[in-house]
């Protein structure tokens, strides 16, 4: 959109190579933009870096014809009809058992509109259960039990999501063998066998073969990563590209057909990874680090992916196309798909999602209605309201029926709009859409509270990169090593070498590993070593997600060990090396003793930490007679530092001679101990304000923590009532894992409410109880001359 007038609406190639003599990268979706500010580069610079930020969602369908022999079509047919013939058979039976057969029709649509090979195991497992139940010709329904496994695939937020595949899958089979089992009573017909056989016969014959979608998608690598695709040696460009699907067999699936596919490329065998659930934290860092670095370095193109990489995961650094393989039935899965490449430090202006319809394929057209609908909301919301969730989930609840699908897609897009006024449902419609707008507000004054903190945080500490660059570069030369050194094109740091400086200390080995790659599986720590270099630094956010460099912090490892030499005790055995001599165009020599004022809380908690420094005119030891050095007072010592900091910063005065380091060696203990007991008098003012800050602040903490205790408390008392009512009236409606969902909350809301009185009690005291200060020290930690040039 047009930032200003300036450009008068000119093509933005145009404008910049007019007025701003910039070169023209490209065509984009914006084609203006305003001149105004940009003759300043940090700011033009910063603008192009939120357009990276702020790059446009292009969700595609891809819309193709089949055969109507293809297998997917003709599986979709006979599945509607053994749909029909159970509903007729077990119209009369109670409705748990209709509930565990609808489960078991849900179940396998899904994996039918996931792929043949999804099906076709499920399919196996509920046949066997039938063939025992005809063999067996038993009466009665087996007990119920939990049957989410076939409503939703497992999830990240969901604790199975760490278990292994294979055992997942037999969790499955059982509960489709019991969701089966569920309906005997009933004679099966004669029909129902018919079709079985049917399925399973077009179902094992199909479910390694390319079905369409699968080979569009190849249509798309071809045109878009590897356009000689099939040939020998075929080259790969520098695009990645992001699968997603539901189920572990659809995974398999794809990653055989697509390895096959490109066999003879380029380092085929390293262009293909998979992310799911069950593979272990190290195997997931490692496939993220290789799918965000650089595509010129790794030769990672295509990530296959379950919905276990669905929520916190960053893939966006240098990948911009995503494919729904399959449609999930849940939009809000759908939005958290797109969000692992549609997100901050994404690289380009659009983000690609695609997915793909069949044309003949009456359940098609229903999905395509739920993704056009979700992505309405995203688009006019920022996200899916939680009304259009439960509606759709109520649309959804009997699967999808081909007779139904213009009333479901009617449904659809009304989901969250006001359709029944009567019964209050638009009422809340309208009130929940509006909770999510006011969240989203909230959330925008958090951010920029938290931004104001930060700011006030930073000048709190007087933090600025390059003081924080100076520190480690004193501590490395402290320890004889040389300084960090800039890289050829001067955008990170290159650590030199320590290990010659560090005479084996295997402590210091581990906290270089901090500094290195990702360890391969089964690599030995030797070999990664040899072969994982330390890594450079940097100060400020690289604004990439590739791993070549590590951005340096407080908190980082490798810092902390540097910078805790200056929180050691200050003159150990009259150590001089926090001894400094500068020279001084002044007439008058002077002495710096810096001192640090440390308090501590319960347990030897370090509460606060501050500099303050005491400034003599320095005598030499043997003209003092009896007395001894005295302070400066505060005015003339601000005067000292002032003069200090010039000093410290013209080349011309750092030159001092043997003879005086010499001299002033020797008295520096001395005078240290001299302007010890000032430092200490000083430091009881200091002292006194950092109790009273640490005080207030337990005291604000204290406060805040009793107002979100008893908004807790308010918010638990107004919703328990409500949600103990639908305990005591569950219906068939719900399903096990809702019904035993519900029961924990209910649970935990009474569980937390008999300990919040408790704890409003006694959690101010503790909070205050932390920043009262237990000890404090005051210690010398740094001593510095200033010595005239005259002298």
């Amino acid at each position: 959109d047009c930032l200003d007038d300036d450009a008068q609406g000119q093509p933005l190639s145009v404008f910049w190579e007019q007025e701003l003599g910039a070169q023209v990268l490209g065509e984009s979706s914006w084609d203006v933009v305003g001149q105004r500010g940009f003759d300043q580069p940090d700011l033009f610079s910063a603008y192009l870096h939120t357009l990276r930020w702020n790059c446009v969602t292009s969700t595609k369908p891809n819309l193709f014809q089949s055969p109507q022999d293809a297998p997917e079509l003709v599986l979709a047919e006979l599945l509607q009809e053994y749909r029909n013939c159970r509903q007729k058979r077990l119209q009369k039976t109670s409705q748990s058992t209709q509930r565990a057969a609808m489960l078991v029709i849900i179940s396998l649509q899904k994996r039918l509109l996931s792929s043949i090979e999804a099906f076709a195991r499920t399919l196996k497992v509920h046949r066997a259960s039938i063939e025992r139940q005809v063999a067996s010709q038993a009466t009665g329904t087996k007990t119920s039990t939990q049957y989410d496994l076939l409503e939703n695939s497992v999830g990240s937020d969901d604790d199975r999501s760490e278990v292994d595949e294979h055992e997942l899958e037999q969790e499955e089979d059982a509960q489709m063998a019991v969701a089966t089992q569920a309906t005997e009573g009933t004679e099966i017909t004669q029909r129902e066998l018919e079709l079985l056989d049917q399925m399973t016969t077009i179902a094992e014959k199909a479910r390694h073969q390319a079905d369409g979608r699968l080979l569009k998608l190849l249509d798309w690598l071809k045109e878009n990563l590897c356009p000689e695709l099939g040939k020998p040696g075929a080259v790969w460009n520098d695009r990645r590209v992001l699968i997603f699907t539901e189920y572990t067999d659809t995974k398999r699936y794809l990653e055989i057909q697509l390895k096959q596919a490109i066999a003879k490329t380029d380092q085929a065998e390293d262009r293909i990874g998979t992310f799911h659930g069950g593979m272990g934290d190290e195997a997931r860092e490692l496939i993220k680090a290789a799918f965000n670095a650089d595509p010129q370095k790794h030769p990672l193109r295509i990530l296959i992916a379950t919905d276990a990489a669905r929520e916190g995961v960053n893939l966006q650094n240098y990948c911009a196309d995503l494919f729904h393989f399959d449609v999930p039935w849940n939009p809000s899965r759908m939005e958290q798909r797109n969000g692992r490449i549609d997100r901050k430090l994404q690289r380009e202006l659009v983000v690609r999602c695609h997915y793909f319809v069949y044309a003949q394929r009456t359940e098609d057209r229903v999905l395509q209605t739920l993704v056009e609908k979700t992505e309405t909301i995203a688009q006019e919301l920022g996200s899916l309201s939680p009304v259009l969730e439960k509606n759709v989930d109520r649309i959804f609840k009997q699967g999808i029926q081909r007779e139904q699908t213009d009333q479901m897609t009617l449904l659809i897009e009304q989901a969250d709009e006001e359709t029944d006024t009567t019964t209050g449902k638009g009422r809340v419609i309208k009130e929940e859409l509006e909770a999510v707008r006011e969240v989203e507000s909230k959330l925008v004054a958090q951010k920029l509270e938290l931004e104001n903190l930060l700011e006030i945080s930073r000048q709190w500490l007087g933090f600025k990169e390059n003081h924080f660059q100076d520190a480690l570069d004193l501590s490395l030369g402290l320890m004889g090593a040389k300084s960090l050194q800039p890289s050829s094109d001067r955008s990170n740091w290159i650590i030199p070498s320590l290990e010659e400086r560090l005479g084996g200390d295997p402590s210091w080995a581990a906290t270089l590993d901090s500094l290195r790659a990702p360890r391969q599986k089964g690599q030995s720590i030797r070999e990664w070593r040899r072969e994982s270099p330390v890594r450079p630094v940097v100060f400020e956010d690289p604004n990439s997600l590739d791993g070549q460099v590590v951005h340096l912090h407080l908190e980082h490892r490798f810092v902390q060990r540097l910078l805790g030499r200056f929180l050691a005790q200050g003159f150990v055995h009259h150590e001089l090396s926090r001894a400094c001599v500068c020279r001084t165009r002044s007439a008058v020599p002077k002495v710096i003793v810096l001192g640090r004022l440390s308090l501590y809380g319960d347990r030897a908690t370090r509460l606060h930490d501050e500099i303050l420094a005491v400034a003599a005119e320095w005598i030499q030891p043997d003209q003092r007679g009896r007395g001894k050095l005295r302070p400066l007072a505060i005015g003339e010592q601000d005067k000292v530092l002032a003069e200090l900091e010039h000093c410290l910063g013209d080349p011309s005065l750092r030159e001092i001679s043997p003879q005086l380091l010499t001299q002033l060696q020797g008295s520096a203990a001395q005078d240290v101990e001299e302007l010890r007991s000032h430092l200490e008098k000083r430091s009881l003012t200091l002292k006194e304000r950092a109790i009273r800050k640490l005080t207030q602040r337990g005291t604000q903490e204290a406060k805040a923590m009793v107002e979100l205790l008893q908004s807790q408390k308010q918010r638990i008392e107004k919703e328990l009532p409500d949600k103990q009512q639908a305990v005591k009236q569950l219906t068939l409606e719900f399903s096990d894992s809702e019904r035993r969902q519900l029961k924990l909350d209910v649970q935990f809301m009474e569980d937390r409410l008999n300990k919040i009185d408790r704890e409003i009690d006694t959690e101010p005291q503790r909070i205050r109880d932390a920043y009262e200060v237990r000890a404090d020290r005051i210690e010398p930690v740094g001593l510095v001359y200033l010595c005239p040039l005259s002298n």
